[in-house]
């Protein structure tokens, strides 16, 4: 499939508000709804595009942690393929050519300190033959992931057209604790972001009414935003690699804030760990790698050590996995 100029602008609009309606898509890209609405169905069914709701990492009432599994090539799928069946667990990926699985653990704040993510793979994975090694390190902050997306999703559209589309800011904030319903809300949109107030209202138990104030004030506390998932390689990313830093601590925050300005990158996060700073790159190849790794990572002073590990499958995104026919799209008043 090849990318046109409406494409990566519905995919830009999205990005900007995954809940806005078809018409406001529309306008602001100059065509008619019907047209908005036919290319989402074609890069949902061709590109894999998705509008998935996430909690944000760095606000939202979870702990996260990066998890490396070292294993036998013929453990390997299988185990990735169970992990990313997991509700608790994001960014399943096979790296190294088919050797390790990396996935992001969600822990719920509170549920067991630090040793939370190793008890919970060590109660599932030890009697699994093939796993070499387990490492887990605590995601301490993001810089570029999360609501601010990869460069290459958000060229489409001038800064004229994302202001039309920014959401209104007219909701209040609802810091309130998580309750058992808000997380059957939050289940369907991790499924389906653009899931219609109907469907957010039977999996709750509460009114529509009630379900657009809650799902309105998350977005506004920033405990959830929503994420676009779309095949990267369609937007120029073909060699997707997972990159790991030693940076000195004096100097981690002024690296980690240059990344995140280089378009090359789609994740900037400091971690605990032996190496204290991640991050994900999505390069036109294997040559477009090398020159950003020795020409534009390789010049910045502070990096002591970097290792990387190219990816070979992307198993699970940020979105549940699509284990079931997706919940009713809403268009006009989303």
């Amino acid at each position: 499939m090849m990318l046109d100029e409406l494409d990566r602008a519905v995919i830009h609009a999205l990005h900007i508000d995954g809940r806005a309606p078809f018409s406001r898509i529309a306008d602001v890209c100059g065509v008619s709804t019907q047209t908005a609405a036919r290319r989402y169905r074609r890069l949902r069914t061709e590109a894999g595009l998705r509008v998935v709701g996430v909690l944000d990492r760095d606000t939202g009432p979870e702990t996260h942690w990066t998890v490396r599994l070292t294993c036998t090539p013929a453990a390997t799928q299988a185990l990735a393929h169970s992990l990313a069946a997991r509700p608790d667990t994001s960014w399943v990926k096979l790296t190294s050519g088919g050797t390790e699985i990396f996935a992001i653990v969600h822990v719920p704040d509170g549920a067991g300190g630090t040793g939370a993510p190793h008890a919970m793979l060590l109660h599932d994975v030890p009697r699994r033959a093939g796993i070499t090694a387990v490492s887990a390190h605590c995601l301490l902050h993001t810089y570029l992931g999360g609501p601010t997306a990869w460069r290459g999703i958000t060229r489409a559209l001038t800064p004229e057209q994302e202001e039309r589309l920014r959401p209104p800011a007219s909701a209040a904030a609802d810091p309130r604790p998580l309750t058992a319903a808000d997380r059957a809300l939050l289940d369907v949109l991790r499924h389906d972001g653009r899931a219609a107030h109907t469907d957010l209202a039977a999996a709750t138990g509460w009114s529509q009414a009630t379900a657009a104030r809650r799902l309105a004030g998350l977005r506004a506390s920033g405990t959830l935003f929503f994420d676009v998932e779309v095949d990267s390689t369609l937007l120029g990313g073909t060699a997707q690699t997972l990159i790991w830093m030693s940076v000195d601590p004096g100097r981690l925050d002024d690296v980690a804030t240059a990344l995140a300005g280089h378009d090359e990158l789609a994740v900037v996060a400091a971690t605990t760990g032996p190496t204290n700073l991640l991050a994900q790159a999505l390069c036109d190849g294997p040559a477009d790698l090398h020159r950003y790794l020795t020409r534009e990572l390789g010049a910045l002073d502070g990096v002591r050590t970097l290792e990387t590990a190219p990816v070979l499958r992307t198993l699970k995104r940020a979105g549940a996995v699509r284990a079931s026919p997706p919940a009713r799209t809403a268009g006009r008043g989303a």
